[in-house]
Parts: structure tokens; sequence; C-alpha cells
């Protein structure tokens, strides 16, 4: 049977003038108390053992604990605390050291101290609170956070360490100076929560860390979203990330799974993943993206599943020896390239679909830069839908290019290339080598191309076996310079241009076409020869002379020399 006390500074029949006379009457007796306390504020350091109840006897916010500096409530054994204001500083305003603490409808205010903490083999849960200045810690032992507000953290909101297991639901955290929670060592759940305005990452797993993140929202986050580092594992679902640095980031062998979330006007990536961490994300969308929608840099390793990218101005990069798989994706409506691999790096890209970007696939860097691309269309892309240059290899298959100005280019000593493809009123060429670059390709068909269906120049070399061309306006294949290599079995159809116009370099065997076969001495007049520029330098449709060109430089100095004679001025 539970013991009643009252408690009034006022006094009354058989009430206490304070609470820690009421606790210590109750701690005579041994048994389950009730103590009400009636409204006032109390300077007390509290120190509850047993099973006893705290409550503030006219409802929440009535009753006010506080001390200058110290602890405020000291709590072992069975202990619950109901619509009291505890306040204290420099020190835990309230410490459960064994057993469990419920504090219900209660505020904590905590000045230069933790509000909370739970250490090991204790129970602490929070419900329908407010916790202000302070963080809740959670060290070694187990917590449920249900409905609970947390603001103006001088640090962490939450922190979970050393083995603990906390979990918080429908909870808003803002204005944490640091993270809104950390969890290190230990075990979080978020659930239906709301987190907004931390200094830094507003969830943050560490050191082997398992954080399981639900149906939250994040926003105006100085730093990540959500990151996972040090080997942290965990998942989140159907999370919303707005306006953060980086919506959700992996680093340090981490491997989170990712499902269902919207990473929305990240100021520089939407995903980032880094030195060593893996991860996998399925059916995201990341919107407007100030730098990089999917970042995996310094060898990180992700898989992407499905989803949407839009917006903003890179899709997804694959940098500095890093590598990725990349499937079911659309990407829309970006201001630069969709797709980049560089720098020693690989990726695959399965079923992706780009549409209206500057352009599609950009590789670029030594030999062990690598792509794959199957089952995969560009549309309406301004510039070329496959660009490749370095000592990049790429290999495409089962892809469709439409519209824009190339749909197939190899430069530099890269290497390109394309099985059953095909590519569709493009501006100037189906498929290019230039440079030093090596094209081979099998089953292209080229339709309706404003200029060429396939060119080579430089000392490319070319390797076309089994491919069509039809209605390309200046001729189906082009040999320019020293560029070299086979034209096998192909056909070329229309009723304009060209066949075939060669340099003498290039074996020509079973070309079908009732169109006229030129070497490149024959070749006819007509507008200006079409410059196919891949990675957006300057391009030049007539004849220049005594300038200087620099682009993709951080600082240019421009110099004019004037000659005897010239007036002009600078």
């Amino acid at each position: 049977m539970v013991a009643r006390y009252v408690v009034s500074p006022r006094g009354g029949r058989r009430a206490h003038p304070d609470i820690t006379s009421a606790l210590r009457a109750a701690g005579a007796r041994g048994r389950p108390a009730l103590i009400e306390i009636a409204p006032g504020r109390y300077e007390e350091a509290l120190v509850v053992r047993g099973d006893v109840q705290l409550v503030a006897a006219e409802g929440p916010g009535s009753v006010v604990v506080g001390l200058p500096r110290g602890t405020v409530l000291d709590a072992s054994g069975a202990v619950r605390v109901h619509g009291l204001t505890l306040v204290g500083r420099e020190a835990d305003v309230v410490a459960c050291h064994a057993g469990t603490l419920t504090l219900d409808h209660t505020e904590v205010w905590a000045h230069n101290g933790v509000a909370v903490h739970a250490r090991p083999h204790s129970t602490v849960t929070l419900r329908d609170g407010l916790i202000a200045h302070g963080r809740a810690l959670f060290a070694g032992g187990a917590g449920l956070v249900e409905r609970c507000r947390f603001t103006d953290a001088a640090d962490n909101a939450i922190a979970v360490i050393e083995g603990a297991r906390v979990s918080v639901r429908g909870s808003r955290i803002e204005g944490s100076r640091i993270h809104g929670l950390r969890v290190s060592d230990a075990h979080a759940e978020l659930v239906g929560c709301e987190l907004t305005g931390t200094g830094q990452a507003a969830l943050w797993a560490d050191a082997r860390a398992r954080l399981v993140v639900t149906d939250c929202v994040i926003t105006a986050v100085h730093a990540e979203g959500i990151m996972f580092t040090e080997q942290s594992r965990g998942s989140v679902d159907t999370t919303r990330v707005t306006g953060a640095r980086h919506g959700i980031g992996a680093s340090s062998g981490a491997d989170p799974v990712v499902r269902g979330c919207v990473l929305a006007d990240c100021r520089d990536t939407g995903i980032n993943v880094q030195t060593a961490a893996r991860g996998r994300f399925e059916d995201c969308q990341v919107l407007g993206s100030g730098n990089i929608a999917v970042f995996a840099t310094k060898g990180g390793a992700p898989e992407v599943h499905g989803g949407r990218i839009a917006g903003g101005n890179v899709g997804i990069a694959v940098t500095e020896s890093s590598r990725g798989r990349f499937t079911g994706i659309a990407v829309e409506d970006l201001t630069n390239a969709a797709l980049r691999v560089f720098d020693d790096s690989g990726a695959t890209f399965e079923q992706v679909r780009v549409d209206r970007c500057q352009s599609g696939l950009e590789a670029r860097g030594d030999g062990g830069t690598t792509a794959e691309v199957t089952d995969t269309v560009f549309r309406d892309c301004e510039m070329a839908a496959v660009a490749i240059g370095g000592q990049s290899r790429v290999t495409l298959r089962n892809v469709t290019a439409e519209h824009g100005m190339l749909g197939f280019g190899v430069s530099d000593e890269a290497q390109l290339r394309v099985t059953d493809s095909v590519v569709t009123a493009v501006s100037s060429a189906g498929a290019g080598a230039l440079g030093s670059g090596r094209l081979i390709a099998r089953n292209l068909t080229v339709n309706g191309s404003g200029a060429f269906g396939v060119y080579g120049t430089g000392s490319a070399y070319l390797n076309v076996t089994r491919s069509e061309f039809t209605d390309c306006a200046t001729a189906g294949a082009s040999f320019d310079e020293e560029a070299g290599g086979q034209l096998l079995d192909c056909t070329v159809n229309g009723t304009r241009g060209a066949a075939v116009v060669g340099n003498g370099r290039v074996e020509t065997t079973g070309l079908r076409t009732s169109l006229k076969v030129l070497r490149h001495a024959e070749k006819p007049a007509g507008p200006p020869q079409q410059v196919i520029n891949i990675f957006n330098g300057p391009v030049f449709n007539g004849p220049t002379r005594d300038i200087q060109v620099a682009w993709g430089n951080e600082n240019v100095i421009q110099n004019r020399q004037r000659t005897e004679g010239d007036d002009s001025r600078s």
C-alpha cells in the first residue's frame, strides 16, 4: 500500500514544510510513497531512494525545485516525478545511479551542466517534458524519450554512449550548439522526431554505434543532417532533410542503409560517402543540391538503387579512387553533368534515365578510371550524352542518346566501347573519336545526325562493326587527319550527304549504301566544319588569329603587347 505525504510551506494538518523532510519520513517507514507538493519554489537538493513518486499537486509548472549549483535530484530505486520544474547549474541537475527514473511532464533547466544523467545499470524515461540548455546523457544504461522538447543545448541535446540503448519518439530538438543526438559505441533509435538549427550534424553516429532513424524531419542544419562514421551502422527510413550542408554522410568505414528519404536543398551534397565508407541507398530523392547530389570520394563505395535526382548542379560524382553502383535512377534538370567518374574511380550505371542536363556521363582520369553503362537513356543533354578523356575506359551497352550536340565521344588516350546502342537527332555526330582516343562500336545505330554518323580525327583509332547510319546531313562516317581503323559490315541510308568521307587510313569492308564514298580530298565545299567540344572548352565557328584562351583556371593574367603603328586601346 502506498503511503501519502503532503508538502506545503504554508503548513497544514500533517503537512511537511519541505520536500526533504517528507522524503526522510517516507524513508523511515520503508514503504512505497506518494509525495504531493504544493505550489512554490523549493531550494533543495533531493536525494530519493526506494519506491517514491514526487507530484506537483496543482499540475505541471506549479512547483520549482532549484539550487544555485549542484545536483537537484539524485535518484536510485523506482522514482517517478510528475509536473516539477528542476533548475540547476554546473552539475548533473538530475542523476539516476541505479534502478528506474521517470520524468513525466517535467522541465529540467541546466545551465552549464548536464540536465539528466542516466548512469550504468539505470533506466530513465522522459515523457512530455522540456530539457533546456543542458543535455540528456545516457551512459551505459537504457532510456526512453517520448514527446519531449530539447532546446538550446550547450553541446549535444542527447548523448548515448558506453553501450547504452535509447529510443527517442515524437520529440523535437532545436538549437543545439553541436549535435541534436550523438550515439557513440551504443544504440539509439529515433522515430517521428523533428530536429532543427543544430550547429553541427543533427544526428551523429561514431565508434561502431548503431543508429536507427524513421519518419523524422531535419531542417536548417549547419553541417550534415545525418552522419555515420567510424564503422557505425544503422538505417534511415522515410526521413526528410532540408537545408543541411550535406544531407546524409558516411565516412571511415561506416555502412548505413537509407530508404525512401528526401534530401532537399542541401548546400553542398545530398549523399556523401567517403574514406572507405559504404552504404546502400534505396528509392531516395535528392533535390536541388548546391554542388553534387550523390558524391563518392576518397575511397567511398555506395550503392544507390532507385530514386530521383532533380535540380542542382552535378548528379552523381565518383572521384578519388572511389567505387559505386547506381541502378534505376532518374536524373533530371541539372545545370552540369548528370554522371561523373574521375581520378582512378570506377562506377556501374544500370537502367539510369537522364533528362535535360548539360551533359550526360563524363569520365576522365588514368587507366584505373572506368565506367560501365547498361540499359540507360540520355535525353536532351545540351552537350554530349557521353564524353570521356584522359586514359579512362568506358563501356556502353544498350544505351540511347537523343538530341543534344554529340552522342558518344572519346578523346585523349581514353577508350570507349559501344554495343547495341542508338543515337537520334543530335546536331553534330552520333559518335566520335579525337586525339588518340579509341572508339570500338558494335551494332551502333545513328539516326538523323545534323553532321556525321561517326567521325574520327587527330590520331584516333576507330573500329566500327555492323552499325547503321541513317539520314546524316554531311556523312555517315568521316575520317580526318591521321585517324585510322576499320568500318566493317556497316550500312549508310538516306538521301543526303555522303556515305563515307575517308582519309585513306580507314579500311572499309562490306559497306552497304547508295550514297557516294569520297576520299578526303574529294570532300565537297559546304558549311564550315563542325567542331565538337567534349569538355566545355571554347568552340570557334570561323577563322581566328592572335588570340590566347584559358579555361578551367582559377587565375588568368591577360597581357596585350602593342606593335608600332597600332593605335588600338586595350
